[in-house]
């Protein structure tokens, strides 16, 4: 698992398991948001296993999916409100991290 730090409480990486999730928490972080839909592409993991994994081991969790088709205002707002809300620091993952990395730079620049 390839991980970009980018600020002290913002991590991205490509998609992640439930097996994922102990060692998530082990590197420290506080919660775990998805950026992608479910269904995106076969056989992929379906965010609610990995919320499940995640808040068995006391993490918080958020979920936003996106595509490069819906990046709104809202979205963004809904971003600011989970970045505010979960337990920092904050692991993001999406297929490679590249829809979560676009997510972070518009709302710092909204800011």
């Amino acid at each position: 698992m390839q991980i970009r730090e980018l600020s002290s409480d913002f991590s991205v990486a490509g998609q992640i398991t439930a097996q994922d999730v102990a060692d998530i928490k082990e590197m420290g972080f506080g919660s775990i948001m998805c950026n992608r839909p479910n269904a995106e592409e076969f056989g992929q993991p379906d965010y609610e296993e990995v919320a499940a994994a995640a808040k068995a081991l006391g993490m918080g969790f958020g979920f936003l999916p996106i595509s490069s088709h819906n990046l709104s205002l809202a979205v963004i707002e809904e971003f600011n409100r989970q970045l505010e809300e979960l337990p920092k620091p904050i692991f993001a993952y999406c297929r490679s991290g590249a829809r979560c990395t676009l997510l972070w730079s518009a709302s710092s620049q909204a800011s």
